[in-house]
């Protein structure tokens, strides 16, 4: 065999779980695959697989190897189908990570569109304030609110969002609405990003920009338990205004310091650079620019 060929009986092999169906798919015969498989281990160096009397699993050299190469060979086969004017194949799988909530408020309510126009394609929607490794979780595509701190991700931006400090008018009955951000020292300010006592907001007055020092009684790595905090009357937060589209039309929640306030953060996708895109994740990408263009 040559080296496709090798790749191609791989990448059967782990997707059907075994040399004998490796070979159903490929029309070659259970000691053809084997021997590709050989071949290819030979030529790296490294074993794939670990192979026992009841299965073949992947070796961690074996995995890294299959998520490298996986996508070149999708994109072969894509590039192949361009040529003799065939339909890009969107069946498969795509992994896409996005923040907690703007996944729920934005991405979740359009992806029955999109498994409506692409119904043999399989979603895997991650929902997490952390930063993921794009290549170590196998990420196929994220969305980002905000700064983009991996060097070597591709980024496509989407939008910007404006910055938004609110709070519910309980907490402003109680406490009183600060006049100017130098004010909220005397609030109960809820900290976004987890096990930290203090934030320091960004603000925009007649002589520049500063920032205040804030604390609150409530931390968390997560904006969904800011925004709960929020409109139950815990304290004052600092959002990106995508974050609370819904409750900012809520009557009980109400934005303050709005000309201090002028900050924006970009929502981008974003794709690890050292692995292809593949057509498919192209599309899903195309199509999600498009459904969140109008929401965000």
């Amino acid at each position: 065999m040559d080296r496709l060929s090798e790749l191609e009986a791989f990448l059967a092999v782990v997707e059907t779980g075994g040399f004998t169906a490796a070979g159903r798919r490929t029309g070659a015969s259970q000691p053809a695959v084997s021997k590709a498989i050989g071949a290819l281990e030979n030529r790296l160096g490294v074993s794939l697989f670990n192979r026992s009397t009841r299965n073949v699993t992947l070796t961690d050299q074996g995995q890294r190897y299959f998520d490298r190469m996986k996508p070149l060979l999708e994109e072969i086969e894509d590039a192949n189908r361009e040529a003799i004017g065939s339909a890009v194949d969107m069946s498969g799988s795509i992994r896409i990570a996005v923040p907690t909530t703007f996944g729920r408020l934005h991405v979740l309510p359009v992806v029955p569109e999109l498994l409506s126009k692409y119904p043999r394609l399989e979603v895997d929607l991650v929902l997490s304030d952390r930063m993921r490794d794009m290549v170590e979780d196998r990420i196929d595509l994220a969305i980002r609110v905000g700064a983009v701190e991996e060097p070597d991700a591709v980024v496509r931006r989407l939008a910007r969002t404006p910055l938004v400090c609110v709070g519910s008018r309980q907490y402003f009955e109680k406490h009183g609405v600060p006049a100017t951000p130098a004010e909220l020292a005397d609030h109960n300010c809820l900290v976004y990003g987890g096990f930290k006592e203090s934030a320091n907001w960004p603000f925009v007055g007649p002589e520049g920009r500063f920032s205040v020092t804030v604390r609150g009684n409530l931390s968390s790595n997560s904006v969904e338990t800011i925004r709960a905090g929020v409109i139950a009357g815990v304290g004052i937060g600092l959002f990106s205004k995508v974050s609370l589209v819904g409750e900012l039309r809520h009557p009980d929640v109400v934005a303050i310091l709005e000309d201090y306030v002028q900050d924006t953060r970009d929502i981008s996708f974003i794709w690890p650079k050292r692995r292809l895109v593949s057509a498919r994740v192209r599309h899903v990408t195309d199509f999600l620019a498009v459904a969140l263009q109008g929401r965000v």
